[in-house]
């Protein structure tokens, strides 16, 4: 499946390590599905969105990902794409940005025909093949409704996509400049975060978290003495902080790193999709790892 990575340390702004794709050191981890694009989102020091992404179709792709990106940011987003709807290409790969801010999701969504008609003129927005980029626009189309509340406009997309579209997962992250959201929708993907007191548990320690898949890893030598917050796919370290958000939980950290969680989404999706009901493609890229 798909792997969200989220982080930040608002309002430090930090220097952070990222290796997107770790290369596989065991015949297991060969023999697993290889990602179908890698993507890393931050913000520049005037809050302008910055993007470095890649569809992996070729060995001097796989080298784009494996190569150590260096990034100064307040909040980070990394995406490891299984791609269940369009084609390797960049307008199809993660991170996605709209009116500033940056968007990465994990599942899959159904009928996309009647998702477009929702849009209405914020079809403009959309560049690419994906139900993702469709569902960040609706996304964006509700926090203007919302005179720009971002959170009410992610709850409002969700439930009118839990309502009227087949949904397998709407797991999703969303960064600003300086904060956060996350979502955990039904309970098909976990999602986890973490509030990383500075230097870790036992203190004065950098941040190095690595996913147990060979995929998403970070280092941060700036967080051994400042807090963050992390939001992932997967518990990252042996942290004993680590939370799973609830099915249907919507996360925010503003930009003092406070924390809040509340229910987006209450119950199931009304048309809620089963791994049977995809197709080979979407369904491989919601089991490979």
């Amino acid at each position: 499946m798909c792997r969200l990575f989220g982080l930040t340390a608002a309002p430090r702004r930090v220097r952070a390590t990222f290796w997107l794709l770790e290369a596989p050191d065991s015949l297991s981890e060969q023999s697993r599905r290889e990602p179908d694009g890698t993507g890393l989102g931050v913000f520049a020091e005037d809050g302008t969105p910055q993007v470095d992404k890649q569809p992996l179709a070729a060995y001097q792709d796989q080298r784009f990902a494996q190569e150590a990106k260096r990034r100064d940011s307040t909040t980070f987003l990394a995406h490891i794409r299984y791609a269940s709807t369009g084609g390797l290409d960049p307008r199809n790969t993660h991170p996605f940005e709209q009116h500033g801010r940056l968007f990465a999701h994990n599942g899959v969504i159904g009928d996309l025909p009647a998702l477009e008609a929702e849009l209405g003129r914020y079809r403009d927005l959309v560049a690419g093949d994906t139900d993702s980029e469709r569902f960040f626009a609706l996304v964006t189309r509700h926090v203007d409704a919302c005179s720009g509340d971002i959170g009410a406009g992610i709850v409002a997309a969700a439930r009118w996509v839990a309502d009227h579209l087949p949904v397998y997962a709407l797991n999703l992250v969303l960064t600003t400049p300086d904060e956060l959201w996350a979502l955990r929708y039904p309970d098909t993907h976990d999602l986890y975060v973490l509030e990383r007191a500075a230097g870790g548990p036992h203190g004065g320690r950098h941040l190095d978290h690595a996913s147990t898949a060979g995929r998403v890893r970070a280092r941060a030598g700036a967080l051994s003495d400042c807090p963050a917050v992390v939001v992932a796919s997967e518990r990252m370290d042996e942290d004993p902080g680590w939370q799973e958000l609830r099915p249907g939980e919507l996360l925010h950290v503003d930009n003092r790193l406070h924390v809040t969680r509340r229910t987006a989404v209450d119950g199931p999706p009304r048309h809620r999709l089963t791994l049977d009901q995809l197709d080979a493609h979407a369904a491989a890229s919601q089991t490979g790892s």
